[in-house]
């Protein structure tokens, strides 16, 4: 989407993990219970704000938490007992001061800036749509060249990675499920309904899961986000349009986004859907946002630590569930491995304001929390993409996310990534939004080949089987201006740009 802000993301590497474990002063015990549902809840109004309250996991100590709650003027809408998370409304301007002196409570605050009523996906630019004129050429051109699927040879990332010939081998297993944490997936689509798992689906807007039939879907056709990510990973090989990376796995929806149109991505939300996925047996999320209103949550400023720790507790749970979290790097062309960055968009719920943040220190959730993979974007000439961030220390792994500077020989000439969109339509993306569903739908295929393989085996195998083409030798100019547009940093092993390298499906399924 044009509109939409890029997000940043910053390093997974030891010390920046332990300084964050350090900074929440915690590591949450996994639990199985379900959530809690309070008959407290009420519907949100304009004075009201929404807050995490974050607990110690003992049953006393959240009981005695949530009294102080509604005598502070809050009103519960969910409790995830297993986390010692609490999702709160209240209209009371002192809520937070007032809930963070009671014992037992150990990080407390505003989840937003403005009263409850732009948008954090990490695609650049506008979707442009697949015209009659243009599938028919497409689909002439694939039969020629013997794809399976009437589009296919305008996917010009499946072959990047192998994904065409593993699909041979193994187009992964059903049992399988890459859940969506997006806008809203269009189940309905012919290329997604017959690997869609409405069981592994929900609605987590506002921090309560709504698994009522359909709730997953999205809004209207301007929300296709989500449903352009659940093609790159499972649209079916089945003759009728484009193919998955991974087209034999289950694909599932967990909406978060706001229904109208800033889309944004609340942590509450985020927390819900993290747990919800563990709690249903999905084994990999894929994440293309940031958590809003703070593209960077820093610890020094209370609301901001209450973000980074609640979402830290849920995806946390969710690792220990066996799930693995899988997330896009951000579309600003930014060395994250620096100490030094702008932030001109937060918050971006309300009025933003200039800030100069340190990401060592200023967290972007959920990206740069432990564990999550972390995930830069390339186009077909396998160089970087020109909008995509980097960093060394900082990116996992890259893949196909598209670049209209890199221009393929196939038969659209678009360098995007092609997927399936609502309505039964067909369009074009970039963004590194495009490039971690393709990673997401690697560690499927791995996951299917190696099922006993835990979330820290799984991201080892990621890096393991990729291949890294090294730092160019050239001067990195997308633009043609002479004048360098990044550096990579980094030896042929592991670097700045990829990471440890493009994901490989093939090497994942043999």
């Amino acid at each position: 989407m044009a509109h939409l802000r890029p997000r940043h993301r910053l390093a997974l590497a030891v010390p920046v993990v332990l300084s964050l474990t350090a900074s929440l002063g915690f590591l949450p015990s996994a639990a199985s219970a379900v959530p809690i549902t309070e008959t407290t809840a009420q519907t949100a109004d304009a004075p009201n704000l929404s807050y995490v309250v974050n607990t110690r996991l003992d049953h006393r100590t959240i009981n005695t938490v949530k009294k102080a709650i509604n005598a502070a003027g809050g009103s519960i809408v969910e409790t995830y007992e297993q986390i010692g998370v609490i999702v709160v409304h209240s209209a009371n301007p002192d809520f937070g001061l007032i809930i963070r002196k009671v014992p037992g409570v150990q990080s407390a605050g505003a989840t937003r800036t403005a009263p409850l009523s732009l948008a954090s996906t990490t695609d650049e630019g506008a979707v442009q749509y697949l015209s009659k004129e243009q599938a028919a050429k497409t689909t002439k051109a694939s039969a020629a060249a013997g794809d399976s699927e009437p589009l296919e040879a305008d996917q010009w990332d499946l072959p990047a990675i192998g994904a065409d010939k593993a699909a041979k081998i193994n187009p992964g297993s059903k049992s399988v499920t890459v859940a969506v944490i997006d806008v809203g997936v269009d189940d309905t689509h012919p290329d997604i309904a017959p690997n869609f798992s409405p069981s592994q689906s929900a609605n987590c807007v506002g921090g309560k899961a709504d698994t009522t039939y359909g709730s997953w879907r999205p809004v209207d056709s301007a929300h296709y986000h989500g449903t352009h990510v659940a093609g790159e990973i499972a649209a079916a090989r089945n003759g009728i349009g484009v193919a998955g990376v991974a087209p034999g796995v289950k694909v599932s929806g967990i909406t978060v986004a706001e229904p109208d149109s800033t889309q944004l991505f609340y942590p509450e939300s985020v927390v819900c859907a993290f747990v919800f996925a563990a709690d249903h047996g999905v084994e990999i999320t894929n994440n293309s946002y940031y958590v809003d209103p703070w593209l960077y949550n820093c610890m020094d400023d209370p609301d901001q630590r209450a973000i980074v720790d609640a979402v830290n507790r849920a995806q946390l749970y969710a690792q220990s569930k066996g799930t693995l979290n899988v997330a896009a790097a951000g579309n600003s062309n930014d060395d994250l491995d620096s100490h030094a960055l702008v932030d001109d968009s937060s918050p971006d719920d309300s009025t933003a304001v200039t800030r100069t943040v340190d990401p060592h220190e200023c967290f972007d959730v959920p990206t740069q929390l432990p564990g999550v993979v972390t995930v830069s974007s390339v186009g077909v000439t396998k160089a970087k993409s020109y909008f995509s961030s980097y960093g060394k220390g900082v990116i996992d792994v890259s893949a196909p996310g598209g670049d209209s500077r890199q221009i393929p020989d196939t038969p659209s000439k678009n360098g995007r990534i092609l997927s399936t969109l609502p309505n039964n339509t067909y369009g074009y993306l970039q963004g590194t939004s495009m490039a971690t569903p393709h990673v997401a739908a690697v560690a499927a295929l791995l996951k299917s080949t190696h099922p006993h393989a835990s979330p820290a085996q799984l991201q080892a195998l990621l890096k393991a089987e990729a291949d890294n083409p090294g730092c160019p030798t050239d001067v990195y100019d997308t633009n043609g201006d002479g004048i360098a547009d990044a550096t990579c940093v980094g030896g042929k092993r592991v670097n700045g740009f990829y990471g440890f390298g493009i994901v490989n499906a093939l090497r994942a399924v043999k």
